[in-house]
């Protein structure tokens, strides 16, 4: 059963049994302050369990996707090491908001496991919270698990907390009852391995953990039981496939295996060789399926947040593709084959394919080119000591853009330790430096995220009075109501102030924390929690962001209507000065296509078209065509549509005009590359449009003056003076040597026949990389059985390249590894398939002996093939 049927299956089996399919939720945790990354199945549903959120069902199913590689469920360092541990995966969950409990939830799960599944019900054991006696009478007495088969574990009186949950140190929290799969016995490492919550004796499976929310935990550790009691489970998808297809390891089911094999392939690997570098293989798959899913959610890499661990996850991805052997990019390849096998169940992945490898490729060779010589620097400093200090490991850091786990990791495959907590200090020391111009000193805590604000800033008001004082902070003040509109959906927070009887804070932007609006600024006098106020919004500011917003749903609509409907936003910006909108693309979009673009949105300012906000369900949304976005947060029981009559409908919660009349104009202003597979455009509305035009025309006046033209002929007459300059150029510059193609024919006259191919051994004066690949290929076309060991130098700079006919390299000729060898003499490096590789290097002075010691080896090969 593939792991895909498996998924399927199981959330089936739940909607058999009145629960509602819920989809995975964003991995970015955009709206729990303490998480990065959805790092569980319960994350989603937090809200819901602590009964702050409402949702139109009380049994729900999911198949959750869950990153673990930051804080404190961190499985970074022990991917690829362990047979069950990865930084992605999905946790197939069931959930009861105050529905059914302990008794279904158990029965339902042995049903599953035993019947849908077919999983043998002698291999299955459970554990119970110590003095949960209600879940032990249901394994022991209604499901008939022997005695021997159900564990009792925990006692949290005495700090041990297996088989008991907590969301936090006070709060909801419960017993657990977790179903564990024996392996079988000739895994058991002693008397202690027994079903429990440790799993550190391989002979015990944890497939499912029933977790079973019936108290309320004070701060003294008391617990009260809960109004609601609900059941939150979570399934390893990739645990129980391993279980389902009965394989040893997640990496060998099918989530897994085909990855691997396609890099084996890619590398040239035989099923030895893979079983012998298990570790990189596993690393290289469990990190290409991570970094396809960020980028899938719009994550890009960067050197801070959601952005670095991405950075982190390709670069060690890449330094294991190094310790396969990989000397050039790869990650394409096995990102490829993630979304192939993910596209289906998670579809924002597969419309997002070219953008996602683009990305991924770009990022690959950035490292690359720094991770020689950062590797080479490790080398040093493993070499000097027996510690690598925080300050050295900074450097790496700074300098290379090695991640610090990196260099944990290669130091400890030394032996070497390296000094984190100066690392820390160190990295500590930058942000500080960095950040120290922010404008607003505000740090976010759990009790103004637990705060609710009301947002009565709709449709555009801008004042308001009465408003009480939830919350004073240094640089931040929470209202129980406000007229501020928090930033969020691209569109920026507003600002103004609020007017106290004992101060005023200048508010100079309004986030959101939870659901609390949070007014950031500067604090004259004094404001006390009760309080009442008066907001006052700075009302030319959100008119032009109410103007550029509609501006950019017009945008959205005209531009998927010029290029397609995958020209979908992917990211956004709206202020009061303008508004930048990003979306896919693989090339510039063309001139005549902005200029349609335009033409169509200004057309609907003219119609004055209504703008008409409305608030529905989710599902009469998606009945009326809205378009909604991917990585947005959305209720399924109360959305909020804007429609421009006839036009454009939209889930957006930012502020609009009343009419697209009131826009204005709207001007393009620019359209650019802002990444790999990523364009943005940028335009203005009202005013600013009609003075950007202004400007413009006066700017095309003065060019006119200054050649002597009317203004209509000034871009022939541009042309013109172009092509004057570019015929001066040419007629300037010598052709080149490297720029002509070397003779094929005559290189083939010069060769040598040895084990029955033609052996083309030559170095060519200023031949740069290029070059000598055009030469492999021009001979390939020209002969059978051939190989070619070839090097050049341009502007100082040697090359050496070896390729062979493909029939040779079936034989097992290998360029990769003849070029691996040859590369250090001219004091670089290289590789790539075994029918072309190539390498550069530093010095050329010794091209011609690295050229001797390739032929040497190419010739050895050979004689290897003929003789065998």
């Amino acid at each position: 059963m593939s792991a895909a049927e498996i998924r399927e299956r199981f959330q089936r089996f739940f909607e058999e049994r009145g629960h509602t399919r819920v989809p995975s939720a964003p991995i970015l945790a955009s709206d729990d302050p303490t998480l990065l990354f959805v790092n569980s199945g319960m994350a989603p549903f937090k809200r819901v369990l602590t009964g702050e959120e409402k949702r139109d069902y009380v049994r729900a199913v999911d198949s959750q996707l869950c990153l673990r590689v930051a804080g404190k469920h961190n499985d970074f360092e022990e991917v690829g090491r362990t047979p069950r541990h990865q930084t992605l995966f999905e946790m197939l969950g069931n959930w009861s908001f105050g529905d059914y409990f302990k008794r279904e939830a158990i029965h339902w799960h042995w049903q599953l496991l035993t019947e849908e599944f077919a999983i043998d019900a002698d291999r299955l054991a459970a554990t119970v919270y110590t003095d949960d006696n209600e879940a032990y009478a249901v394994w022991s007495d209604e499901i008939g698990l022997p005695a021997d088969r159900i564990v009792r574990w925990g006692n949290i009186s005495t700090g041990d907390e297996k088989n008991f949950w907590r969301m936090g140190d006070t709060g909801p929290c419960g017993p657990c009852s977790e179903i564990h799969y024996d392996r079988g016995a000739h895994l058991s490492e002693g008397p202690e391995c027994i079903p429990d919550h440790s799993e550190h004796c391989p002979r015990w499976l944890e497939v499912g953990n029933l977790v079973f929310m019936q108290f309320a935990r004070a701060a003294d550790g008391s617990l009260t039981p809960l109004p609601m009691q609900s059941v939150d489970t979570g399934t390893g998808l990739e645990r129980l496939a391993s279980v389902i297809q009965d394989v040893d390891s997640n990496y060998r089911t099918d989530l897994f295996v085909p990855i691997i094999d396609r890099l084996a392939q890619f590398i040239g690997h035989d099923p030895g060789t893979v079983a012998s570098e298990r570790f990189s293989y596993q690393v290289v798959a469990d990190h290409s399926r991570a970094m396809t899913f960020l980028l899938a959610e719009g994550v890009k890499p960067s050197n801070e947040g959601p952005g670095y661990v991405l950075r982190r996850i390709v670069r060690r991805a890449v330094r294991h593709g190094r310790l396969l052997g990989i000397r050039g990019p790869f990650l394409r390849e096995t990102s490829a084959v993630v979304i192939d096998l993910m596209g289906d169940a998670f579809p924002h992945v597969a419309e997002r394919r070219e953008d996602i490898l683009d990305a991924i490729g770009a990022e690959e060779e950035k490292f690359a080119r720094t991770l020689e010589a950062g590797s080479a620097r490790v080398d040093e400093l493993v070499a000097a000591g027996e510690a690598i200090s925080g300050a050295d490991a900074f450097r790496l850091h700074d300098t290379f853009g090695f991640p610090i786990d990196l260099t944990v990791e290669i130091a400890a495959e030394r032996g070497v330790a390296v000094d984190r907590a100066g690392f820390d200090a160190a990295m500590a020391e930058q942000r500080d430096r960095s950040r120290g111009a922010k404008r607003v000193g505000f740090t976010m805590n759990a009790e103004i995220a637990a705060m609710r604000s009301e947002f009565i800033g709709y449709p555009n008001e801008t004042s308001a009075d009465d408003l009480r004082v939830l919350a004073v902070v240094p640089g931040a003040v929470v209202l129980d109501r406000t007229p501020f509109y928090a930033e969020g959906g691209g569109q920026i927070g507003d600002r103004g102030e609020l007017i106290g009887v004992n101060g005023r804070l200048r508010v100079e932007d309004a986030q959101r924390a939870g659901d609390a609006i949070v007014h950031l600024g500067e604090l004259a006098g004094s404001l006390a929690v009760g309080d009442a106020v008066r907001a006052e919004v700075d009302e030319r500011r959100r008119w032009g962001a109410a103007r550029n917003h509609t501006g950019t749903h017009l945008l959205h609509r005209a531009l998927r209507d010029m290029l397609g409907e995958q020209a979908k936003q992917s990211g956004s910006w709206v202020g009061p000065e303008g508004l930048r909108f990003d979306f896919p693309a693989q090339a510039a979009t063309p001139r005549e296509a902005l200029r349609e673009v335009e033409r169509l949105v200004n057309a609907q300012i003219r119609r004055n078209a209504a703008v008409r906000p409305e608030m529905m369900k989710m599902e009469d949304a998606q009945a009326l065509g809205a378009d909604m976005f991917f990585g947005e947060k959305y209720l399924p029981e109360s959305v909020r549509v804007v429609q421009i009559d006839g036009y454009s409908k939209e889930l957006c919660g930012g502020t609009h005009v009343a009419a697209t009349g009131q826009i204005g104009q709207f001007v393009i202003t620019g359209e650019s590359s802002i990444g790999a597979g990523l364009r943005r455009i940028e335009a203005v509305t009202g005013e600013a449009a009609t003075e950007f035009v202004a400007d413009r025309m006066e700017a095309l006046r003065s060019t006119a003056g200054l050649l002597g033209e009317r203004e209509e002929n000034v871009p022939k007459r541009v042309e013109a003076l172009l092509a004057r300059l570019r015929e001066a150029e040419k007629a300037a510059k010598a052709p080149s040597a490297s720029t002509k193609r070397l003779d094929a024919a005559a290189a083939l006259h010069g060769a040598q026949d040895a084990g029955g191919a033609k052996v083309v051994i030559q170095t060519f004066a200023d031949a740069d990389a290029n070059a000598l690949r055009e030469l492999a290929d021009d001979l390939r076309g020209m002969t059978g059985r051939f190989v070619a060991v070839l090097g050049g130098a341009s502007d100082g700079k040697p090359s050496l390249l070896v390729a062979a006919s493909r029939d040779l390299a079936a034989e097992g000729f290998d360029s990769g590894s003849i070029v691996r060898d040859a590369a250090p003499i001219i004091g670089g490096g290289g590789g790539g398939r075994p029918d072309l590789a190539q390498a550069g290097g530093r010095d050329a002075s010794r091209l011609d002996e690295a050229l001797r010691e390739a032929g040497r080896l190419a010739l050895e090969a050979l004689k290897r093939i003929e003789s065998a």
